[in-house]
């Protein structure tokens, strides 16, 4: 292969002479056995050679040259007897061009591995995310059997601390953002968390309805609400039968609503699927009689805290003021009743924290304030003035967390969450 490098580069790479001229090469083996290459080319403008010194010089130019040539033999770039330099220097027999065409198909080979390894990577990730999702749904799935809230676990124990712990409503943050509604249908809505969950829901199942429409059924599940966030529900519930406006709740694995057209209340249990309990709400405005100021059939409004269960509404009797009442979450019965003195119209909605019933001034002004609180305890009102933000200026829905000690609240299209704090005696 040297001599096939040495007569290109001498016959067509070098132009040693002028044309016609000719160079003469031989090999053979020295004395020692090895192969040796020698070749004479004729000077077509000098009739003698030059002194000494440019011969050596040529010479050793030569020497320079084979020698480079012998260590790309060794390392197998090019020639020698190994499989791959066979293959290159027959390629350079073949002319360059080939070559190059050769060298370019061993590039697009390799490019082509290389995305299949890519692609297989890319699915290998893609099982791993399944199986880590999976993983950590099954955790979940797994702590919330093995302490169930409603089972005297670590959930209801938590409740009855923290009620120990209960005070007075001090302060209410700026909302966050955690999910928006993507249509019409959810200009006006409810979306909550159960502060007792019942295996295999967990604190962090997220629900939610979007109430425009007068057949109102779906309600959508998420595991989490960062689940909500990307408005992809992992389950889709269809009521057996509609619902009216924003005033649900959920709790120890029930969904509480008010059926639409009607004065009653309705337990929809999570995990059968069905309508477990139902009953009237004796003398309660219904369907436009004594909403909220912002309308929207808002007569019956929904709510938990520490103690439990509540419902908020009004009366002819009461003629229009806020009705209280504790109920059984199992039977839906009333427990006790209070009547307060706040006109239920006057106000956006309300909550209750810690046995106290709270009012929001306004739905639309963006500079709202929590206005009145009524007591259970000692059965009186009060004024207050503390600022809450209607950020998108059309408060729809607001209720309070216990288990998180937040208030969750529908504020056109957006579902929002306002950290607050407690004052304590």
């Amino acid at each position: 292969m040297l001599g096939a490098w040495l007569t290109l580069l001498l016959g067509g790479g070098l132009a040693l002479g002028a044309p016609g001229d000719t160079a003469l090469f031989q090999r053979a083996d020295d004395a020692g056995g090895r192969c040796t290459y020698t070749f004479t080319v004729a000077s077509p403008g000098e009739a003698s050679c030059p002194e000494a010194g440019g011969v050596s010089q040529l010479r050793a130019e030569l020497a320079g040259l084979a020698a480079r040539l012998s260590r790309l033999e060794g390392l197998g770039g090019f020639g020698g007897s190994g499989p791959r330099g066979a293959e290159v220097g027959g390629a350079w027999t073949r002319g360059p061009q080939r070559a190059a065409a050769g060298g370019c198909e061993e590039l697009l080979q390799d490019k082509e591995r290389l995305e299949e390894d890519k692609r297989r990577l890319e699915r290998e990730k893609e099982e791993l995310s399944r199986r880590l999702e999976s993983s950590t749904q099954e955790i979940a799935r797994l702590r919330a059997a093995r302490c169930p809230p409603g089972g005297g676990g670590p959930g209801r124990d938590s409740l009855r601390a923290s009620s120990k712990d209960c005070g007075e409503l001090a302060w209410v943050g700026e909302p966050v953002v955690l999910g928006r509604a993507d249509s019409i249908a959810g200009k006006y809505g409810v979306w909550m968390k159960d502060p007792e969950p019942v295996a295999p829901f967990t604190r962090e199942t997220t629900w939610r309805v979007d109430t425009v429409g007068t057949e109102v059924r779906q309600l959508f599940q998420y595991e989490a609400a960062e689940q909500l966030a990307r408005g992809y529900p992992a389950k889709v519930h269809v009521l057996p039968r509609p619902l009216e406006s924003t005033g649900a709740v959920v709790y120890r694995g029930g969904l509480f609503f008010q059926p639409r057209r009607s004065r009653a209340l309705a337990r929809y249990d999570l995990r059968a699927e069905a309508i477990s309990a139902e009953r009237e709400l004796p003398g309660a405005g219904y369907h436009g009689q004594y909403p909220y100021s912002w309308g929207g059939y808002t007569d019956i409004d929904l709510a938990v805290d520490e103690t439990g269960l509540w419902v908020v509404y009004s009366t002819d009797k009461a003629k229009g003021a806020i009705v209280l009442s504790k109920l059984d979450p199992e039977t839906l019965e009333i427990r006790r009743t209070w009547e307060t003195n706040i006109r239920k119209q006057s106000v956006a909605n309300s909550f209750v924290i810690c046995g106290t019933l709270y009012t929001v001034s306004s739905y639309s002004s963006p500079n709202a304030t929590v206005n009145f609180a009524y007591d259970t305890a000692t059965s009186t009102s009060r004024t207050l003035s503390i600022p809450f933000e209607n950020r998108f200026q059309y408060l729809s829905m607001v209720d309070y967390n216990p288990a998180e000690r937040q208030l969750f609240a529908w504020d056109s299209y957006n579902m929002v969450a306002y950290p607050i704090r407690l004052s304590h005696a």
